[in-house]
């Protein structure tokens, strides 16, 4: 008994379901890897605009370092508010608040409205860190499989629903397969949705990169959706910390109030930037994520199968052995850096690609998957 780490007792029963990502184990071995070629990243390759930036200086020499209201700063809000306006004008009842990133928005999100013991539908591949929010919140993920095309199946949604489900968490265009959902399958998730009386959570973070096909909200056909965005994706704030999220003011109202007793507000001198933010055009990002997308199916064709990757920064490749994972260890002890699907997945069959890196990069993990297969 002396042996043991007095610490364990104190750690709660729901950390032992939740896991360390895999992908920061990644980020951790590109650490001791010399010169990696690293596609694992999943965050933009292009930094924050200057003019962006510079808004943030100046909001930090002018003092602007307290507390904003809970809520939001009242000039982003109402930015925001006016966005949001403009998008959904038949949706009296919905409101608007900016968050700590929109993990901070789906974390406070499901501890709004999930008990112990509701089921959150998932859809497989997901982003890894939505079942450990479900399990933090007390909920119980059940996964919808998505393969072998990542569609969204409303008859696989039906057939899933049990009286204990309380919401169904949806990610377009999406982490880590890239793919965009269509129009007629958000529309059904919503009418879904709407007729079994459910909170729909929309995961729209990565809006901006739509390559093909037009980026669609089931917010459109559902004035009820909970919309997640932000400013991490589209604009290259990953370590700032800056999103939002609106819907049925109700929910939004619970929000606010668990987000004063936790995260407080999001940082102050980065609202003051996202107002900049606002009006930024990001064309030029966005086109050469499409190139990029483009320099990848290009150099991996023949060789893998792979869906096309109508957005995001992502592609999700078959692997061409039995286990992802024993193919992405192959990878990296070739230097070339790599998500096993398993991380997003109840399935170890394919792999994440990140293309959000310089064309030198791409081209050099074209050549290494093209040796591997």
């Amino acid at each position: 008994m002396a042996d043991r780490d007095p610490v364990q007792g104190w750690i709660a029963n729901r950390m032992r379901s939740i896991e360390s990502s895999g992908i920061r184990k990644v980020f951790e071995l590109a650490r001791s890897i010399r010169d990696p070629i690293n596609l694992s990243i999943g965050q933009p390759d292009f930094d924050v605009p200057t003019p962006i930036k510079q808004a943030a200086h100046r909001a930090i020499d002018a003092g602007h370092n307290a507390y904003t209201l809970t809520q939001g700063l009242p000039e982003l809000r109402q930015r925001l508010l006016q966005q949001m306006q403009r998008q959904y004008p038949g949706h009296a009842d919905r409101d608007l608040l900016v968050t700590s990133g929109t993990s901070g928005a789906l974390l406070l999100a499901l501890c709004c409205t999930v008990n112990p013991g509701d089921e959150v539908i998932l859809f497989d591949p997901y982003f890894v860190m939505y079942p450990h929010l479900v399990t933090l919140a007390g909920g119980v993920s059940v996964f919808v499989d998505t393969y072998p095309d990542f569609r969204y199946d409303i008859e696989r949604v039906r057939s899933a629903l049990t009286p204990r489900t309380k919401a169904i968490l949806c990610n377009s265009p999406a982490n880590p397969t890239g793919r965009v959902a269509s129009a007629e399958e958000l529309r059904a998730l919503a009418e879904l949705a709407a007729e079994r009386n459910l909170l729909l959570i929309s995961d729209e973070i990565y809006r901006l990169f739509c390559h093909e096909v037009a980026f669609c909200s089931p917010a459109q056909f559902n004035e009820n959706v909970l919309v997640i965005d932000g400013f991490s994706k589209s604009h290259g704030m990953t370590g700032w910390r800056l999103g939002f999220a609106h819907g049925p003011r109700s929910l939004i109202a619970e929000m606010i109030k668990l987000q004063q007793f936790s995260f407080v507000c999001a940082p102050s001198m980065v609202q003051h930037a996202g107002v900049t933010a606002c009006d930024y055009d990001m064309t030029e990002q966005v086109q050469a994520y499409r190139r990029k997308r483009d320099l990848m199916l290009a150099g991996l064709q023949g060789r893998y199968e792979v869906a096309p990757g109508g957005g995001a920064f992502y592609l999700f490749p078959r692997a061409p052995r039995s286990s992802a994972s024993a193919f992405v260890e192959e990878a990296i002890a070739q230097g070339l850096l790599i998500i096993p699907g398993q991380v997003f997945s109840k399935r170890d069959t394919h792999f994440r690609i990140s293309y959000a890196a310089d064309e030198r990069t791409l081209e050099r993990g074209i050549e290494m998957l093209r040796k591997l297969a």
